[in-house]
């Protein structure tokens, strides 16, 4: 069974928010259509939202309009196959019950979409990977930041994105277009 895990679809990712992403209007509306599918398909959906801890960071603090998914995102209170997960860390695996609840609902197979592709995307990846699941990446379901360094030189958003996919590729993810047939 295939499952969809939707991490950190936040207003701090918004261009109002702390952590902005060049192209979230254009993510959030690709995302947005997925779950829908999702819902019409009655495929099964975990929503991770992203908190800091209070002396990390400015941004997703709890109970900030920056932490809150986006209008219209988060699971429906009717919905029986769609969990809401809390994590502090990037991966939505660590010091959740998200494992258990996927092997629960037998499922083997994760489409893993949401933000930073570079970081909380890409760890979550990397531990479905390690628990033996199969994982698929839609370029158009995932967004991220420019990132410099003074001896590294910068990437832009687009360049840190394919990166970050590409690594996860070449460690067993797979990269698909749209529709994502599963």
């Amino acid at each position: 069974m295939t499952a969809f895990i939707i991490i950190d679809v936040q207003n701090e990712f918004s261009a109002k928010g702390k952590r902005p992403v060049p192209d979230h209007p254009l993510v959030i509306e690709v995302i947005r259509a997925k779950v829908e599918q999702a819902r019409e398909n009655e495929t099964p959906i975990a929503w991770v939202k992203h908190y800091n801890l209070p002396t990390e960071s400015v941004a997703f603090v709890p109970g900030t309009w920056g932490a809150e998914f986006v209008e219209g995102f988060g699971p429906l209170t009717s919905a029986s196959n769609e969990k809401l997960f809390e994590k502090n860390v990037y991966g939505a695996f660590t010091g959740t019950d998200i494992g258990p609840w996927l092997a629960s609902l037998s499922v083997d197979k994760v489409v893993i979409m949401g933000f930073y592709t570079h970081g909380c995307v890409s760890t979550t990846s990397r531990e479905a990977i390690m628990k033996g699941l199969e994982v698929f990446l839609d370029p158009e379901t995932t967004g991220t930041c420019a990132m410099e360094h003074p001896l590294l030189g910068t990437l832009s958003a687009s360049e840190n994105r394919r990166a970050a996919l590409l690594q996860l590729e070449n460690m067993g993810a797979v990269i698909v277009t749209r529709p994502v047939t599963i």
